[in-house]
């Protein structure tokens, strides 16, 4: 502190006590006024109830006049809400720091069925900090005039601030005329002694407002999310409810992601840094996290020394985010790497296409199975064809399995040689199963991630985005849940139909067919809470593969297989592939080991 600041505070404080003495009393508290609904609103600032009492005018301006400066005279006035709006969303700003106080987003509802307000002054406190003089001024503490104009398909709305030599500062805002959630950004001053040029600060704070029937996994799927100028897309820890810190480099963009909806700041110049914090409160249920981010802006981030930024607010489709900035479809999660691109490539343009002709998302469903297990037909024609190739073989197996008694490992190596002599490869009914792994796990990555099904009703399930709850238990089971999902007792059921039939025609014996039961209800407790659209899927997938197979068995001459296999047995079998080799080796290794025990 200076002199001349020391100076002006002693003086100000005696002025205060000296107004205290002579005029002091117990302050009384401003009616509220009444607010109106119309499109521009007119209020006088309300009074907190921890605030100070009101001082002579001359005292504040003297303490606007330490704080702002030559900006002083914009830092009294009174706030208008204007509503800005287009088909997607409706804007509300305030002039009291010319910034979007609530935006609602019109084609979306919370769960509840209110309407969606993705921020509002509640929730959200955000600041743009500049540096004039030696001192910090918040612009979003200012008062501006504002002006409302159409140019082209654009709304353009503009906040002005003048200083008290004629220096302007403007706040630019251009919203899309009739849809589009993308609204450019841009403060341009004149006249400012060069205020922006020392760079600044945009310190954005928000409570992310629940807004889906599951509070438990919108909260682990909301975060912060950012993109940095290489191309690295990266993410505070989702699941986490801790406090999650992070300092990151170079910044392209930032988003506040929730498990449908975000909201976004994107720097064409870059952010030269962020601090990034989320937080979570679990007993809070109406706010998923908390975010807060503070970005540096550099003067060199600045274009003609004027700062553009652009805004996000909407829903995490994919289709949407890719064509806001580079980078930004990364907020819809379709999987690691490479299932990632069967869904870019595969799953999403063909669950678009069908959208575009089919108004039911149940229907949508079926016929995508209908189409990847068409698409899959040959893989599972030859693991069903290995499959009975195996069953024709199961009697001599069995002979051989009752003279050796219970000596496995023997077993296992007389099957191999079986297997050598009439032509089978055991892998050749396991290679397609692997195969068609990939397309499971991008559904498991897929329907989670789809917006498209929020809200979406299908038969019993009211929201095929979440789980479909047909009962609630009086207690909760660990790992499972409080209540039942039709979808996925469907799913289990029918998968353990589908092993039991499987193994009646397989050889596989011991743990690993106990094992095969086991599966199905390990995925019914991991399953439960997932989206109704992902057990739905798995259940039709299940019942479809058991018509393939009804299908496939029908063109199947068990009789032909075996005289074939004897064909191979007569003409001495087929060349041992390097892989079965190894594994007799490993098998006869195994077996040596053995005995060497039971000697010692």
């Amino acid at each position: 502190m200076d002199k001349n600041q020391a100076t002006g505070l002693l003086l100000i404080s005696l002025m205060v006590m000296v107004y205290f003495y002579f005029f002091g009393g117990s302050p009384e508290l401003a009616e509220q006024p009444v607010q109106t609904t119309e499109q521009v609103i007119t209020e006088q600032q309300p009074a907190q109830l921890n605030e100070a009492p009101t001082l002579p005018d001359s005292v504040q301006q003297i303490l606007n006049q330490q704080q702002y400066g030559n900006l002083a005279a914009a830092a009294n006035g009174t706030s208008q809400l204007i509503t800005v709006e287009n088909e997607d969303v409706r804007l509300v700003f305030n002039t009291k720091g010319g910034v979007i106080e609530e935006v609602e987003l019109k084609k979306y509802k919370t769960y509840s069925k209110e309407p969606l307000i993705l921020v509002d002054a509640n929730s959200r406190v955000q600041k743009l900090i500049a540096r004039q003089n030696g001192r910090e001024v918040n612009l979003y503490d200012l008062f501006y005039t504002v002006e409302q104009k159409e140019v082209n398909d654009t709304i353009q709305v503009t906040f002005t601030l003048t200083n008290e030599t004629g220096g302007t500062i403007k706040q630019h805002y251009f919203i899309p005329k009739t849809n589009g959630f993308k609204i450019n950004y841009k403060v341009e001053t004149s006249g400012m002694q060069g205020i922006l040029t020392n760079g600044l600060t945009l310190n954005w704070k928000s409570n992310l407002k629940a807004t889906e029937k599951d509070v438990t996994t919108s909260r682990i799927k909301s975060t912060i999310t950012y993109y940095q100028q290489d191309g690295t897309f990266d993410e505070l820890s989702e699941r986490s409810t801790d406090t999650e810190n992070e300092t990151v480099a170079n910044l392209n963009w930032i988003a506040f992601k929730q498990q449908f909806f975000t909201a976004s700041v994107i720097a064409p110049n870059g952010f030269s840094n962020g601090i990034l914090t989320t937080e979570a409160d679990i007993n809070q249920s109406n706010v998923d996290k908390t975010a807060t981010a503070s970005l540096t802006i550099p003067s060199a981030g600045l274009t003609n020394k004027n700062l553009e930024l652009s805004y996000y607010y909407g829903p995490n489709n994919y289709q949407i985010m890719k064509k806001v900035t580079d980078g930004f479809q990364q907020n819809v999660y379709l999987g690691i790497a490479g299932i990632n691109l069967i869904n870019k490539w595969v799953v999403v343009p063909i669950f678009n296409w069908l959208d575009n002709y089919i108004a039911s998302y149940g229907l949508i469903i079926f016929i995508l199975v209908l189409i990847i297990k068409l698409a899959l037909s040959p893989l599972s024609y030859k693991s069903y064809l290995s499959m009975a190739k195996m069953k024709v073989l199961k009697p001599e197996l069995d002979e051989i399995k009752e003279k050796l008694g219970g000596d496995q490992q023997k077993f296992q190596q007389e099957q191999m040689k079986l297997y050598q002599q009439v032509g089978v490869n055991p892998l050749s009914g396991c290679m397609p199963m692997l195969l068609q792994m990939p397309i499971l796990y991008a559904m498991f990555s897929f329907f989670p991630s789809s917006i498209e099904l929020r809200q979406q009703p299908f038969l019993w399930a009211d929201d095929l985005s979440t789980y479909d709850s047909i009962m609630t238990l009086p207690f909760e089971i660990p790992f499972y849940g409080s209540h039942v999902s039709l979808f996925v007792i469907l799913m289990t059921i029918s998968t353990i139909l589908y092993t039991w039939s499987n193994n009646q025609m397989s050889t596989v014996q011991g743990p690993m067919k106990t094992m095969s039961y086991m599966m199905p209800v390990i995925f019914m407790f991991v399953l439960n809470n997932f989206p109704a659209a992902l057990s739905y899927y798995y259940f039709l997938s299940t019942l479809i593969t058991f018509g393939q197979q009804a299908l496939i068995k029908r063109y199947i001459d068990e009789d032909k297989i075996l005289a074939v296999l004897e064909e191979n047995r007569k003409k001495g079998g087929k060349k041992k592939s390097k892989f079965m080799a190894k594994l007799e080796d490993a098998m006869k290794a195994s077996e040596e080991a053995k005995k060497g025990k039971k000697k010692k």
